[in-house]
Order: structure tokens, then sequence, then C-alpha cells
């Protein structure tokens, strides 16, 4: 730790996010599930998706554009679609709420969805996947913003960042999670850089006038690029029709034009799917299989598999708590 930071327990970065949320409008419900995802980002060293988002939190609360005493609602649309209705509240909640069934119609149907609509999404997809997975299910999430990527060929932004997260269940161990962006970098990440006077490197984004830049503060006020060219821009774009146009609620461009650009996320959607792996044909020999996967890529000097090294953070951060930037907590502290 250094004079620039502040160290922290987890349970002080919970109870923080909590009241401050709480003196800006939130009831505690809400609260505490927005403070547990801020919690487990910090937690797991994902500091662009920890505190440093609770002024953007506060920013929708204040101008009135998130209702901090929604309360979500749950209707089974058909036996393995559920779906779960935020009511203009943010997002963990709204997860919460669901997410028991979803876990059921999996386990009874084999797979099943769960589209998330008028909700307000702000966090790490992990958090959201990793308790699904937990429970033994094979799972996958993704959500959309508000333009940021430039799609292949184009010159402005049209897509989200457009995470994506998979979630694979292991016995006896941690499930296997990965959660990445559409777009070279995350916002979050590119947010990070400029905060901390970092470059970026070269190919993340570009500025205003479109011209290749390594300064996070001009790429903030331009735009992205999305990874792997095309390839990247497709799965972009199969995000914005997953997170929007399946299940009826805003592309990332309908966000925006709706947006009162106080600094906090956008209303929009999120789509989650979970799979039974005990259901599609080999009950006895799934698990050992992908472990067979997992050992022939770690085999190899100097590969991981995805996920390891939050855990690995994680076990630390309950142990010694979590060096938080001054400057985040001076900015909480205004609020």
């Amino acid at each position: 730790m250094d004079k620039n930071t502040t160290l922290m327990s987890l349970d002080t970065i919970r109870a923080l996010a909590t009241d401050t949320l709480m003196a800006h409008g939130c009831d505690r419900e809400n609260a505490e599930a927005v403070a547990e995802i801020i919690t487990k980002a910090e937690g797991d060293g994902c500091h662009s998706h920890g505190l440093m988002r609770l002024p953007g939190y506060v920013a929708t609360l204040k101008s009135g554009k998130v209702n901090g005493k929604a309360r979500p609602t749950v209707k089974q649309l058909a036996p393995a679609i559920v779906q779960v209705n935020g009511h203009n509240g943010f997002a963990p909640l709204a997860l919460q709420t669901g997410r028991a069934e979803l876990i059921k119609s999996a386990k009874t149907c084999g797979i099943a969805a769960m589209p998330l609509i008028g909700i307000h999404h702000f966090a790490a997809l992990w958090t959201e996947v990793e308790p699904v997975a937990e429970a033994g299910l094979v799972a996958f999430a993704c959500t959309s913003y508000k333009p940021a990527v430039i799609p292949a060929g184009g010159s402005q932004a049209l897509y989200g960042t457009n995470p994506i997260c998979f979630g694979w269940p292991r016995m006896g161990k941690p499930p296997m999670v990965f959660d990445q962006a559409s777009s070279v970098m995350a916002r979050g990440e590119v947010m990070l850089a400029a905060r901390e006077g970092h470059k970026l490197p070269e190919g993340v984004g570009v500025d205003a006038d479109g011209n290749p830049s390594t300064d996070p503060d001009a790429v903030l006020k331009g735009a992205l690029l999305a990874f792997g060219g095309y390839k990247g821009s497709s799965i972009a774009m199969m995000v914005e029709l997953l997170a929007g146009g399946l299940i009826g609620e805003s592309f990332s461009f309908e966000a925006a034009a709706r947006d009162n650009n106080d600094g906090g996320p956008p209303q929009g959607g999120e789509f989650m799917l979970a799979m039974d792996p005990n259901l599609f044909g080999d009950q006895s020999g799934w698990a050992d299989h992908a472990e067979a996967l997992f050992d022939q890529i770690k085999a190899q000097d100097g590969t991981r598999l995805p996920g390891e090294r939050r855990h690995r953070v994680r076990g630390e951060s309950e142990a010694s708590g979590v060096a938080v930037s001054n400057i985040i907590l001076d900015k909480i502290r205004a609020l």
C-alpha cells in the first residue's frame, strides 16, 4: 500500500457503499444488493467496477432516473423463461429476485433463460454468473450499455462495450467464469487509466475526430474499438440482439437517446441463460471430461484458467483487506 491508497476491510467497503446509497434515496434492500456487488468487485481486484462506480450510482438517484426503492417482480413467461422486471431500479436486486426461479427452471427443463427488463446495470457480470454456476449450472449472461464501440468498418460509436460472461461448474472447486467486453478494453478500465494518468495500449480506441489515440481522456470522448475487428463487432451485435431485441428492451443507441447523461447507467436489459449439465446426456462424465480439458490447458507454461487470479486476490482481500484509491474515497466523502 502507498500514500495514495487506504487499506479497508471488505466489511468496511460494504458498509460505506450501503450507507452512501441509503443517504441518497435507496432503501436498505436495494442498497445492500448494490453494495454487495461493489464489494465483490473490490475484493476480487476489479477496482474499475467497485467503489469507483459508486458516484455513478448516486448520480442516478440524485437525478431521479433510478428508483432506489424499486421492487422487482418475476413472471414465468414459459416453463423455461423467467422474466424479471426491475421497475426502473438497479440490476443487483432484480438479479437476486429472479435467480432462484432461473435455477429451478433450468434444473426442471434442462435449460432456462432469464430476461431482465427495466433495470440499470453498472456492474461486472461475473458477480452475477458465479452464483448460478455454484448451483451446478452452466451459465451465460450479456448486457448492453450506451454507444461506445464502433462497428467494424464504421466511424461512429453504435454498440455498447457489450460484455459477455460464461460460467462452468466444477466439482469441489470454484466454477470457471470468464467475463469480457466485446471492445478491446472495457470502458471501466479506460476510466481507471484516465483517473490514474496511464496511457492506453495502441489500438484500444479513437478520439472524438476518429483518430487513433492512447490518451484515455480522448478515447472516453471518442470511441472504443471492438476486439478482433469484425469478429468482436459481430459479438457486440449479438449482445444488442439478445439483451435488447429478443427481450423487448433497448438497443444501446435507443438507451442513449432517452438517457439524461447524469454519469450513471442508462435503463436497459440483460439476458441470462442457465443449463443443467446433468440433463444433456452425459450425467456421469461431464465434470471429469471438462477437468481433462482444464488440465491440458494448465499443462502449458504460462497458462491459467480464467478467474484463477480473481480467486487468489479474493483470498488475499478477505485476509488483509483492499487498498482503495484515496481519490475515489475523497469523491465518495464529497457526496
